[in-house]
Parts: structure tokens; sequence; C-alpha cells
């Protein structure tokens, strides 16, 4: 997907995202009322993202009856598919997900985790994706493994941060856990932003 593609499909997303906030006050509590029961301090919420809004730091879960729900996030929240970790960006429309709530109060909901039960995409990339794929290379700067994460100067002046797929090859999960400072990289991938890329697959 292209910046702008990604770009456009956040913009649609935080409307809808937003368009939750403003009623958060007044139905939100009542929608997880049901949920949480009397267990405020935590609980769990399972459904299908709906949307990420990054710049508002908000998730859109649509629950089985329809109902959604908006979580608050921020860059302690993780994301697991695999038993891999991931950051809310990887998060994509239509994912099937468990989120751990924590209750802020005033109507506010919290997420530190959200587990995804499956992914809306069975490859790496999407057809969409694959058509915008380029091939990188660059000098490897830092490796997260932790997070599923690694950055490269490709001699832009400022290092780019390469995220692993939700669901990598065996190959290139090898090749990802086995990298380290200084070695040389060539890969397929697509941008998601300015800063951040998405492997495809390793060169």
């Amino acid at each position: 997907m292209t910046v702008f593609q990604r770009a456009a499909r956040i913009g649609a997303t935080a409307v809808a995202v937003l368009a939750m906030g403003a009623c958060a006050n007044s139905g939100l509590g009542n929608v997880l009322g049901s949920v949480l029961g009397s267990q405020a301090a935590a609980n769990e919420l399972a459904g299908t993202i709906q949307g990420v809004d990054t710049r508002n730091q908000q998730i859109g879960i649509v629950q089985s009856n329809g109902q959604t729900v908006s979580l608050r996030y921020d860059d302690q929240t993780r994301v697991v598919y695999q038993n891999q970790f991931y950051t809310v960006v990887n998060l994509e429309n239509g994912d099937q997900v468990i989120a751990r709530i924590q209750d802020q109060g005033n109507g506010n909901y919290y997420t530190d985790s959200i587990q995804v039960t499956q992914s809306v995409s069975n490859t790496p990339t999407s057809s969409a994706n694959q058509t915008n794929s380029q091939l990188f290379r660059g000098t490897v700067r830092q490796v997260d493994v932790a997070n599923g994460l690694f950055s490269i100067d490709a001699g832009t002046g400022y290092d780019i941060t390469v995220s692993m797929p939700y669901n990598p090859s065996r190959d290139d999960l090898y090749t990802f856990q086995h990298l380290r400072r200084g070695n040389s990289v060539r890969f397929y991938g697509v941008y998601l932003n300015n800063q951040r890329i998405e492997l495809q697959k390793f060169y």
C-alpha cells in the first residue's frame, strides 16, 4: 500500500473513530458495562478492528453484537500475533482481536495488550501491497526482536524502521532473528509512512 493510500485509509478510519469518541461519555460506559461487569479495573474485549486513529491514539473495535467501542492506546500498547510482538500501526481493518481493557474513569478505556486471533490476511501482504512492492537495501542500525522491528541506514540521511509482517515465512523469520548491527540487508517491502516500511521478503 502506498503512503497516499494508507493516509487515505487512516483519514477515513479516523473520522469513524473520532465519531465514536464523541459519544464515548454517553454510551461507552453502558456498552462496556455488560462486558466488564463488576471488574472495573481490567478485563477483555473481543471484536473486529474497525479503524486505528494514530493522531488521537484510539482504536475502534466492533463487537459481535454490532456495537463499536473506542479504546485508547499509547506507545506501551503491544500487539501479539503468533507469539510475535508488533505495534498498533500493524493492525488492519478486519483483524479479529481480544483486547485487555483498563478503566481510566470518565468513560475512558485503555488497552495495553491486543491479541490478534485471526489476521484479515493469510499472506504477509495483500495483493495491493504486492503491486507497490519495492526493493530496499541498507545497513542494519538496530534490531528489536521482541517487537518485530529493525532499522536501517538506507543512505537517505535518516534511519528507516522496518516492521515484520504478521506471518513471515520461516526463512524470513530466521533471517530477521539473526540480524546484527552493521549487517547489509536487501529486502522487498512497502511503505507504511515516510519512515516506516513493512517487510515482504528478504532478498
